[in-house]
């Protein structure tokens, strides 16, 4: 089954999603990522009030929402637009605040790197730290399996779905949210629990502690740029990890049963 991509006619893309979620492996991908949409939507809301509050226009934050699809790396950019931080300082930091998916993608590359790269490529607009965390739960081996395509996809249309509409009422409703509902405070505790939920093995655990470390050891930076230096420096641990002899990753793990 191929994956759904943008380029395809409507009528086309609505037969393979109906087929996606049809499948045995798509349905087990909706039950497993359902339990995580209320955390989801509490930070998808939060995010989209947060944009529209933070000086952004409407439209604007709508764009940035359904394109950069990053809940963390707009959190991290929103008060460096508001300070008039240069632009590179900006763009950087969302690449930086993004370099965990790196790792992620070299992950899903023992299960999707037979597939054609416009599939890849709308595979990885899709990718979210919740799907991966749950994606490499359901499949332990990195290996291609059938069924593999239609969780994902599954399991990520929800996720899409669970952020982007809360997003979206978030930053039409920012100005009718009062402060006193707390919603700042509400996406902190589903923060936590969805950051909770990727702690699923020692390296994970590891670069979580690296990335706390390092945000406190850099918290007077300006910008936030603490929030910038915990995630390079988590991406370093796990990157360091997954290198052969690294400390027994999930791909060094892998690189090790293949070889003869």
């Amino acid at each position: 089954m191929s994956c759904p991509g943008t380029a395809l006619p409507p009528a086309t893309l609505i037969q393979r999603l109906r087929h996606v979620f049809l499948h045995p492996e798509g349905r087990r991908g909706v039950r497993d990522m359902l339990p995580m949409v209320p955390g989801m939507a509490a930070w998808g809301l939060v995010t989209g009030v947060a944009m529209v509050k933070s000086g952004l226009d409407p439209w604007l934050a709508l764009l940035m929402s359904l394109t950069v699809f990053a809940g963390s790396s707009q959190l991290a950019s929103l008060p460096l637009i508001t300070t008039g931080a240069p632009i590179w300082v900006v763009l950087l930091t969302a690449c930086i605040v993004n370099l965990r998916f790196v790792i992620y993608s070299a992950q899903w590359r023992w299960y999707f790197g037979h597939l054609p790269r416009g599939q890849r490529v709308a595979l990885s607009y899709l990718a979210a730290d919740i799907n991966y965390a749950l994606f490499v739960k359901a499949w332990p081996e990195p290996e291609p399996r059938p069924g593999q395509i239609e969780y994902f996809v599954s399991g990520a249309v929800v996720v899409w779905v669970g952020w982007q509409i809360p997003s979206i009422v978030g930053i039409v409703l920012a100005d009718a949210i009062p402060p006193q509902w707390g919603l700042g405070f509400a996406g902190t505790l589903a923060l936590i629990g969805l950051t909770c939920s990727l702690l699923v093995d020692r390296a994970t655990w590891i670069c979580a502690a690296v990335a706390a470390l390092a945000a406190v050891a850099a918290f007077a930076l300006p910008y936030k740029l603490h929030i910038v230096v915990a995630v390079a420096a988590a991406v370093a641990a796990g990157l360091m990890m997954e290198r052969p002899g690294g400390g027994g990753g999930r791909l060094a793990a892998a690189g090790r049963r293949s070889e003869p």
